[in-house]
């Protein structure tokens, strides 16, 4: 059987896991089998396969510190750590659920966790957690881990896009400052263009890339989809957010390579100077001052742009534990050991990310605030992606289906900007797309 999944596609997979038989194997695969780590090992311990995403070698000194302790904790039980690259991570999960071998806990990223909750195939962790746990994290984090009233993940590590923006091209163009808000961004960006030659901003149409498009219909008060998973966003929001960005395409304010190229052409555009800002991370700083010193000495960092509600979005990865294991208990014991506050400052100061335990991101923010080693600009950056969190949520929901609905606004959207369709036809047209998708699937 595991032979068999391993050979089908990620499309084949995900075909599966949307019918019947998929959902029965998620969720009533037998528990107690030793196959997903019920059974004692050659030592006699009971074993927890625990899953990761790409921390392996890098972060092997602090996971397995996690692991030691854990265990000193939980005597008969060892736990089994196994890092798997992100990108067959989904084909390697949907693969161990078949053939009933699912980690005890796995590290997830929003959208996938919600595809595999939506299908019955992880543990609603509310009756297993102490009370209290909640509120440990920040609440619109944790809010992120929910569906249909289940808390079907705990938030583990978090990161946001702040502006970095080359103040040379600021300056040249008259600006002391990059815009704080969306509405701001059509004249900004014509003066940016008239004055200096360069563009204001770079933000991908391409379909698979990245999700900040879309993250930008929500901040300018689009609702993605009703209660019936059917689309809401061909509303007077949705085409006025279709309009902004088709105009200002076809008024030569983005760059053409927005509808083909993804956010890697973001990056070599402002390392080349033609740029006026990119939405990006703190330690974008470090490979900047590599690449292109000179851009460098002129980049400060800024809040991100925000709609009208004030929210930035996050990005975050959290822990779930599928309906097959046999060691819930232990999966999530491990797991809050894995996302208290003292672990995750941690790992936050080690891998540059930032924490969703509020202790941890109230003693980081304290540490960012002191003069460091890691340079004051970077620190300043950091800080600034910090205090984000204080006012940042997941922008887009993790709905089952997100990525066909992406893939479906932005194929509409690059129609509108390259003057195939009028902008409200493009997005009439993704509406019927949509909801052909969503009744044949709900």
């Amino acid at each position: 059987m595991n032979q068999q999944v391993q050979r089908l596609s990620r499309r084949q997979l995900m075909a599966l896991l949307a019918g019947g038989s998929a959902a029965a194997a998620l969720a009533s695969c037998g528990r107690g089998k030793g196959g997903n780590g019920a059974g004692p090992g050659a030592d006699g311990n009971r074993i927890l396969n625990v899953w990761t995403l790409d921390l392996a070698p890098k972060f092997n000194g602090y996971i397995n510190g996690v692991i030691q302790a854990w265990e000193s904790q939980n005597p008969g039980v060892r736990v089994r750590w196994t890092d798997v690259p992100w990108g067959s991570a989904e084909r390697k999960l949907l693969a161990a659920v078949f053939a009933r071998t699912a980690p005890d806990l796995v590290n997830l990223n929003p959208p996938f966790a919600a595809n595999l909750a939506s299908k019955g195939g992880l543990l609603d962790l509310t009756p297993l957690l102490p009370s209290g746990a909640a509120s440990t994290y920040l609440p619109q984090i944790w809010q992120a881990g929910q569906a249909a009233g289940a808390q079907f993940a705990l938030p583990w590590y978090l990161t946001t896009r702040i502006t970095m923006a080359n103040r040379r091209l600021l300056e040249q163009a008259g600006l002391e400052q990059p815009p704080s808000h969306w509405e701001q961004v059509p004249a900004y960006a014509q003066v940016m263009r008239k004055r200096t030659g360069r563009y204001a901003l770079f933000i991908s149409v391409v379909p698979d890339d990245s999700a900040e498009l879309l993250e930008t219909f929500v901040q300018m008060g689009v609702q993605l989809l009703d209660g019936d998973h059917q689309a809401a966003f061909n509303s007077p929001a949705g085409r006025q957010a279709f309009g902004f960005w088709s105009d200002l395409y076809r008024r030569g304010l983005l760059p053409k390579e927005v509808v083909s190229q993804g956010y890697r052409r973001a990056v070599e555009l402002y390392q080349a100077g033609d740029l006026a800002q990119v939405a990006t991370g703190p330690d974008f700083l470090a490979n900047l001052q590599t690449n292109a010193p000179g851009v460098a000495a002129h980049t400060a960092p800024y809040p991100p742009l925000l709609g009208a509600s004030g929210e930035a979005n996050v990005a975050m990865m959290n822990l779930a534990v599928p309906k097959q294991s046999a060691m819930a208990p232990e999966a999530i014991s491990f797991g809050l050991m894995l996302t208290n506050a003292p672990n995750q400052l941690a790992f936050a100061q080690q891998a540059r990310v930032l924490p969703s335990a509020v202790a941890a991101l109230e003693e980081l923010e304290r540490d960012l605030d002191q003069p460091g080693s890691s340079g004051p600009l970077v620190q300043k950056a950091r800080l600034l992606s910090a205090q984000t969190l204080r006012h940042a949520k997941v922008l887009v929901p993790s709905i089952p289906g997100v990525k066909r609905l992406q893939a479906i606004l932005y194929t509409q959207l690059q129609r509108a900007m390259l003057g195939e369709l009028s902008s409200d036809a493009a997005l009439a047209a993704a509406e019927h797309q949509w909801n052909l998708y969503a009744s044949a699937r709900w």
